[in-house]
């Protein structure tokens, strides 16, 4: 069970990455957005209002923060939770504007930009693409954790380096393979029977080769 749990953290390095970027753009965007031309209005920097707050910066935080969970999490439901705040987050940059109006939010200021095309570059940079591009990598950090890798047979443990042989896949863990006959000069195969007899290769019926006559003997009779 606990290997089902934990996740490598390398499974959600590019989501986690791209999350926290992301959630840095939209909180900077219309705060940092005028030293570029690129933003919203008033043209200064550094401005600081509660609309702003609303609309930008909680959202930016929690895209940027449940993109560094999904970054350093080890454990899957940790990683999930991460993956569904910055969910939350990218949703509410696409509609956040439009549902702050209920209790009269303005918004964050109108585009810097002077033609059509920079006013929906502004506008989809700062909240409704961002948010679309957010959901998108939260969703997909999601899918990832929420797939349990096969756990590995118990006690089979392979290196990159190393290939199982194709016969082991088919045989069961305990059993051993069987051993190959011997052939040569002072060997014999392991299929034969030993010769029928003793276990010097006797005949059966006799006890072995005959006695010897020891000098000083006659006839087993002493004198």
């Amino acid at each position: 069970m606990t290997g089902s749990r934990r996740v490598p953290r390398t499974r959600g390095a590019v989501s986690g990455t791209l999350l926290v970027l992301l959630g840095l753009w939209g909180g900077l965007l219309p705060f940092a957005g005028p030293y570029f031309g690129f933003g919203f209005a008033p043209d200064r920097t550094w401005v600081y209002d509660t609309d702003r707050l609303q609309l930008s910066v909680a959202p930016a935080v929690a895209a940027g923060l449940g993109g560094l969970i999904v970054l350093f999490a080890a454990g899957r439901a940790l990683a999930m939770l991460g993956a569904w705040a910055a969910v939350l987050g990218g949703v509410w940059f696409v509609v956040g504007g439009p549902v702050a109006t209920l209790w009269d939010v303005p918004g964050v200021g109108g585009p810097l930009g002077t033609g059509e095309e920079r006013h929906l570059a502004e506008q989809l940079s700062g909240f409704a693409g961002l948010g679309v591009v957010v959901v998108f990598f939260g969703a997909l950090a999601l899918g990832r954790f929420s797939v349990a890798g096969a756990p590995e047979p118990e006690g089979y443990h392979t290196g990159p380096w190393e290939e199982r042989p194709p016969g082991d896949a088919a045989r069961p863990s305990g059993t051993t393979q069987p051993i190959a006959p011997v052939h040569g000069r002072y060997g014999r195969t392991s299929q034969q029977d030993p010769q029928p007899g003793g276990p010097f290769g006797t005949p059966p019926g006799t006890s072995g080769p005959p006695d010897q006559r020891v000098a000083g003997e006659h006839g087993g009779q002493h004198r």
